[in-house]
């Protein structure tokens, strides 16, 4: 076949590398709008259970990702000055940019075309593709252009993020919950190489409103989240790479593919960043799209709804889990009260996927001592 793939994130180049890996006489192209080594983000983070999926079907693409990567076993939530340990929640974690680094370097073992700087919104340029997928991220604009067709929904949610970065290091993927007069601050962070760590900021729309944040420079907006998480950085500094505002869009579409055109990763459906599941739905897209054309081969139409019925269902549980865990971070106002062992423990539990029981087997201590405060003093 010859396949075009519009978009070079880890959506589009894995499926380049499997389908190339699998056949060399597949004609695959990858056009993506950056450059090859723009740095746009910084860590992404991946679960045991996250990562297995790409170790079972390509562990030489497994060894790469996790040669020299960040492994720790912990999270902590920090809510009303207080660190509460989540104990047994392993996360890999990898720079953004070697992640991309090692898909473009096994992409290219296997004969894939990579063009960069090319952006592409017009899927007549590939008439003459058998396949053409649209990987082009949240924003896509092969979406947007046939929207008609895939029928999406974009649902903006209310809060606003700023992605940083700093030179502090959190070991333990950290969720910090500060609040000055202003209102309440989120802080998701992680380290994910050996001197960096990712830092995203997350504000309601009245703390937005009340700092001025929306009327603030770049520099500005870095130095005021500086000040709020001052005890947590200990004197480091937060770092820009474009870090501006903005409000994350929950995408969703009625149509997953158009005639020979079919939407992967981002640009299909997104997650949200406070479950950190993007890269995992993309990449998982990913192998489906390419089982479906092991076990529909020649058949673009049959290909793509295989595709369908072998990816909806995961991919809908996941959405809906990250949801959930969108609007725990929505309406915090009724839960702030809470003690830092309760604060914790309810988002433990806050995808509704993670019972009691489960909390106890992966981590009897928060277990035992929110048993303990829900018994009361001289149980």
């Amino acid at each position: 076949m010859k396949i075009s793939i519009i978009g070079g994130g880890p959506a589009g180049l894995f499926y380049a590398y499997l389908m190339a890996r699998e056949n060399a006489g597949h004609d695959v192209q990858v056009y993506e709008r950056d450059a090859e080594d723009a740095t746009y983000g910084w860590g992404v983070v991946f679960s045991d259970v996250a990562l297995a999926f790409v170790r079972d079907i390509a562990p030489e693409l497994y060894a790469s990702m996790t040669a020299g990567q960040v492994v720790h076993d912990d999270m902590a939530v920090v809510h009303g000055g207080t660190r509460v340990r989540l104990a047994n929640n392993t996360f890999h974690r990898m720079a953004r940019i070697d992640l991309l680094a090692a898909l473009h370097r096994h992409c290219r073992q296997v004969g894939v075309k990579l063009h960069f700087n090319s952006r592409q919104d017009d899927p007549a340029r590939f008439a003459d593709s058998d396949l053409i997928v649209a990987a082009d991220g949240a924003n896509s604009a092969i979406r947007s252009r046939l929207a008609e067709h895939f029928q999406p929904e974009l649902d903006e949610r209310p809060n606003y993020l700023a992605w940083y970065g700093t030179t502090q290091l959190f070991p333990a993927l950290s969720l910090i919950f500060r609040q000055n007069d202003d209102g309440l601050v989120i802080a998701h962070t992680y380290q994910y190489s050996a001197d960096h760590s990712t830092f995203l900021v997350e504000v309601d729309p009245a703390t937005f409103e009340r700092a001025g944040l929306g009327r603030m420079s770049e520099a500005e907006s870095l130095a005021y989240c500086e000040g709020v998480f001052a005890e947590d950085l200990q004197g480091h500094r937060l770092l820009s790479n474009n870090s501006q505002w903005f409000r994350y869009t929950i995408v969703k579409n009625r149509h997953w593919h158009w005639r020979n055109i079919v939407l992967l990763g981002d640009a299909l459906r997104t997650g949200h960043p406070s479950v950190g599941s993007g890269t995992r739905l993309a990449m998982q897209d990913s192998i489906a799209l390419y089982e479906s054309c092991q076990a529909q081969p020649g058949s673009v139409p049959a290909i793509l709804a295989d595709f369908v019925a072998r990816r909806q269902p995961g991919s809908d549980r996941l959405q809906q889990a990250a949801i959930k865990s969108t609007e725990w971070y929505e309406n915090l106002g009724p839960k702030l009260h809470l003690d830092p062992v309760s604060f914790a423990y309810d988002y433990v539990t806050r995808s509704g996927r993670v019972d009691h029981a489960e909390v106890r087997r992966r981590d009897p201590e928060l277990a035992d001592a929110y048993e303990r405060l829900q018994a009361g003093p001289g149980a």
